[in-house]
């Protein structure tokens, strides 16, 4: 990339010192080991780890006991503050009511609830008894609940009246292994549905102390489920030990500090509401702020000057949502203590990183990973220049390269810069899933090379001179055309260049002549509509800059591109809608219930 679109960092830039400053260093002396030797706040029995244990009652016994750990909002209602040592006890409460319940340790416990505070307290209070705990989205449809609490065989669930007379009565005969329904009252009362139980009862009576699990490394503490492209969601297996990797990127890749106000908009529901939403900023002792409602612009830019945001992490779509809603809004707010945002969940287009500075005063600083990876592998962290479009370089700890999958189901290294292959890992982070549930031969499939040290991360990208790595598109994305290889995420950020285009998805057209023809979707800011001569203003704007062979040869406007609750657009959903296909499975499209 042209080296005059690069974001230097300055002195000016840094309004607190990072907390590493050379990344070739950092990389040489870091170790995993090291890492858990700062963690290990409570011992356990044969030196293990509790993800609860690091997270809560390593500040709850000391210092940190009266800090703010959660301050949950809600409109039109007091801020709660939760602090360390209470979500101690409220946490010690839940594992004492599983206990009462007879639910052993690595049973499944899977909570369906809002942003509030017992969906956080379910979580963490779950992890310190040592079951395994599944968040799930509240917006879920009771098909899509059903479907996950079966497949982790999951014998509790927490959620709400409301929600379980909406989404969960009729489908609990469908749920052989659930045992306890437990219920939290909408209006702050009391439930009395029958076959459940009233978690608020249940919570007074128990005791505020409890002992933490003695989970080891390697025991079972949280399940994602991950959508394929067709057929049941995959379960994503992680460990205890996980906790070690959220510490290490909580410092390298969001910059935390203990004086944060730290803001992670992702909902528990996604990986990372709970790596992100959760655990890391309680490692490091920051305080979270936790929103209930769903998007709003002025909601936002509102809470990041009223609440003295520091740290913001946030999706690509919410991003190009505040871009799409104008710049006139976030001139009412100031935000000065605002000094570092990054973003996740899909590729950051150039157009937003340069926004962000422009707008906000900081760039967006995007990173990489995966449900799979259950922690942060690539970012673009204080420590170095930003190349807009990139999603930075591999943290300390993360061994990243570019290979070539072959049919026979190998894979071979590939050195030179800017070659596109498989984004692959080496096997030794903590965080690394260590299955997909009830199904082996999937999970072996993922690792290649010698003694199956890389996972394949199915994503394609390429790696520049400098050790950046850019993504190109799904493996199962890529658009072929008359002998090019086109990766989407390429043409989409071409697009929202235009000062018309708020959001872009790309998709490749059957074509009996190339292969493949270039189709875009685009839904548009506020003050332009749809009409052909923008159409064809598009097209001329996508030649110009990505050439003929590149460009869409196709541009059709929606209101709105079809979104998973994670923020990523969903091609396959255009491809199949376009095509006639079957669209698979959409449990976590934005808007179902």
């Amino acid at each position: 990339m042209d080296s005059s679109s690069i974001i230097r960092k300055t002195a000016a830039d840094q309004r607190v010192t990072p907390n590493f400053l050379d990344y070739a260093a950092e990389r040489q002396r870091f170790s995993w080991g090291a890492v858990g030797r700062e963690l290990q706040g409570v011992a356990q029995a044969g030196g293990g780890i509790n993800i609860a244990a690091e997270a809560v009652e390593r500040h709850a016994s000391g210092a940190l006991r009266d800090k703010t750990a959660f301050r949950f909002l809600s409109r039109g209602k007091p801020a709660r503050d939760v602090s360390f040592g209470e979500l101690s006890r409220l946490t010690s409460r839940f594992a004492n009511v599983l206990s009462q319940l007879g639910i052993d340790r690595g049973e499944r416990v899977f909570v369906l609830a809002g942003r509030i505070p017992e969906l956080y307290v379910a979580v963490l209070g779950g992890l310190k008894h040592g079951a395994v705990v599944s968040p799930l989205f509240s917006a879920f449809g009771p098909e899509p609940i059903a479907t996950r609490v079966n497949l982790g065989a999951g014998r509790v669930l927490v959620t709400s009246d409301m929600l379980y007379e909406r989404k969960v009565a009729k489908w609990r005969d469908k749920m052989p292994t659930l045992d306890h329904v437990l219920l939290l009252a909408e209006d702050g009362g009391s439930t009395n549905i029958p076959g459940t139980l009233d978690l608020a009862t249940l919570m007074a009576a128990a005791g505020d102390t409890s002992e933490v699990a003695a989970t080891g490394a390697e025991d079972m503490s949280l399940l994602h489920f991950t959508s394929g492209t067709t057929g049941t969601p995959k379960g994503a297996v992680h460990v205890h030990g996980a906790v070690i990797t959220h510490f290490a990127t909580g410092r390298y890749a969001l910059d935390l500090h203990a004086d944060d106000i730290y803001w992670c908009t992702a909902d528990p529901g996604w990986v990372t509401g709970t790596s992100y939403g959760i655990i890391a900023p309680l490692l490091h002792g920051v305080t979270s702020i936790i929103d209930s409602e769903e998007f709003d612009a002025e909601r936002w830019y509102g809470l990041l000057q009223d609440e003295g945001v520091t740290v913001w992490y946030t999706a690509p779509t919410a991003v190009r949502m505040l871009m799409k809603a104008g710049a006139a809004i976030p001139r009412k707010y100031r935000f000065p203590q605002l000094r570092f945002i990054a973003s996740v969940g899909e590729p950051l287009n150039p157009e937003a990183v340069r926004w962000g500075k422009e707008v906000l005063g900081l760039p967006i600083h995007d990173n990489w990973w995966q449900t799979e990876t259950g922690g942060i592998m690539i970012a673009n962290t204080p420590a170095f220049d930003i190349k807009p479009g990139s999603m930075g370089r591999p943290l300390p700890g993360i061994d990243a390269a570019i290979m070539r999958r072959h049919e026979d189901g190998t894979a071979t290294l590939i050195e030179e810069p800017d070659v596109e292959g498989e984004l692959a890992l080496k096997r030794g982070w903590p965080s690394m899933f260590r299955a997909y549930l009830n199904n082996e031969e999937r999970y072996r499939k993922c690792f290649a090379g010698p003694n199956n040290e890389w996972y394949l991360t199915g994503d394609l990208a390429k790696r520049d001179a400098d050790g950046y790595f850019w993504f190109v598109g799904r493996a199962d994305d890529v658009i072929k055309s008359a002998g090019h290889l086109i990766g989407p995420f390429e043409v989409e950020s071409a697009l929202m260049e235009h000062p018309a285009v708020a959001e872009a998805g790309v998709i490749g057209k059957p074509d009996p002549v190339v292969g493949e023809v270039v189709k875009a979707f685009v839904s548009l800011k506020k003050g332009f509509e749809e009409s052909e001569a923008l159409r064809m203003e598009l097209l001329g704007h996508a030649r110009k800059r990505l050439g003929a062979a590149v460009a869409p040869k196709e541009i059709a406007f929606l209101p709105s591109l079809p979104r998973t609750r994670s923020g990523k657009i969903m091609r396959r959903l255009l491809k199949a809608r376009e095509l006639g296909l079957p669209e698979g499975d959409t449990s976590t499209l934005e808007g179902n219930a």
